[in-house]
């Protein structure tokens, strides 16, 4: 659920259901080259539309009929806890009701997306953040002696722990004599993961599997251990390396009553696919009305 500061000192959610995400994207998409160079020229869809539009030999009881949804043999494995393998696997079997057929298939670079991802990232952050010292932009330090005493305290006033932690990593592998060996092999790798989707997307629509390992955390419980942040990025980081459309949908509830959410993978531009799976399990359950327990 994301959400946006509606007055001063109260915020609400930006989007309860998919229905509302596909409202938010028809409003959001679609080229803005005279304002942004990077903006991709594709042309913009109605993602309102695109949830209702019917498959073909669909029913009313099984408006998903004919979708094939994916399984990484690699995001079900010993790694994952069995509340949330269960949360998920019920998922799944709504799914089936709804018409659609399960496909086993495999992304067996699964495992190096946590690697790949936490030199490509830290990279990225090291050069984008290089500019914010203080002098043109960013926030500057109060107090300091001279030029250099002003980038160092301006720099560790103005960033967290982890934006340094991430500098100071993305700095070292860009770095003379790292840059081949660390950064140039992880955009190696990233290449082959992407084509390990597109491999599996030969046999299947869509992609499913857990979010994280476990249950969603309470918020600061895991603030003090970066490691624990890192892993429990597994099963997403492949499908953000590969530049993939991905959502979370709430799908029930594991230890201690916190939420597990599924997590639904499409191709390149099948967004209004993502969005009509979505879309449909949430016209079959609740979960996304339901709060953790003690919420």
């Amino acid at each position: 659920m994301v959400a946006f500061a509606s007055s001063l000192d109260q915020a609400g959610p930006m989007a309860r259901s998919a229905a509302d995400c596909a409202a938010l994207l028809s409003a959001m998409a679609g080229p803005d080259i005279d304002r942004d160079s990077t903006s991709l020229d594709h042309p913009a869809e109605d993602y309102s539309a695109a949830i209702h539009d019917p498959r073909e030999g669909a029913t009313a009881a099984q408006p998903l009929k004919g979708l094939r949804i994916g399984l990484p043999t690699e995001f079900f494995g010993a790694g994952c806890a069995p509340d949330v393998l269960a949360a998920v696997h019920g998922a799944l079997g709504e799914y089936e009701k709804l018409g659609a057929t399960l496909v086993d298939i495999s992304l067996p670079r699964t495992e190096l997306s946590i690697p790949v991802y936490y030199i490509i990232a830290p990279a990225e952050a090291s050069s984008n953040l290089s500019r914010f010292d203080g002098v043109k932009f960013g926030h500057r330090a109060a107090k300091y002696d001279d030029l250099l005493d002003m980038y160092k305290k301006s720099r560790s006033e103005a960033f967290g722990p982890e934006v340094q932690r991430r500098i100071m990593i993305g700095t070292y592998v860009l770095s003379h004599g790292y840059y081949d060996a660390y950064y140039l092999k992880a955009q190696q790798i990233r290449r082959l993961i992407a084509q390990d989707f597109q491999s599996a997307f030969e046999r299947c629509d869509l992609i499913a599997g857990p979010v994280a390992p476990t249950v969603a955390w309470k918020i600061g419980e895991k603030s003090d251990d970066p490691l624990a942040n890192y892993l429990a990025d597994i099963y997403t980081l492949s499908t953000s390396l590969a530049g993939l459309p991905g959502m979370s949908v709430p799908a029930g509830f594991g230890a201690g009553g916190m939420p597990v959410g599924l997590q639904l993978v499409g191709n390149y531009f099948q967004e209004g696919a993502l969005l009509q799976a979505a879309h449909a399990f949430q016209q079959a359950t609740d979960w996304h009305t339901r709060s953790p327990s003690g919420f």
